[in-house]
């Protein structure tokens, strides 16, 4: 199977950004130890501070949903309930 490629947009709230970061940030080390986490890399718009990114590969989808089902997701969603204004997520299959 082809490796996944997960690019997620987070626009928060703008009294709500630096919430928002740390606990994205908090999301970092554990997911990158996950089983299948190949590539698992945060970013800030530089020119709006309240967009964040995420870039992700992972070996396979059935391991990123074994992630997107793990206690430390529910736990970021819980601490930015209210906190987030937008969020797209695409799934994709790596090509070249």
């Amino acid at each position: 199977m082809a490796k996944l490629t997960i690019v997620a947009h987070i626009k928060a709230k703008t009294d709500k950004v630096e919430l928002v970061k740390t606990e994205l940030e908090k999301l970092i080390d554990t997911t990158r130890a996950e089983q299948g986490c190949l590539q698992y890399d945060l970013h800030q718009d530089n020119e709006n501070p309240s967009h964040f990114l995420f870039y992700e590969n992972w070996e396979s989808r059935d391991l990123w949903q074994t992630h997107m089902n793990n206690q430390h997701l529910q736990d970021y969603m819980a601490a930015t309930e209210g906190a987030v204004e937008e969020f797209t997520l695409s799934e994709m299959t790596h090509i070249a």
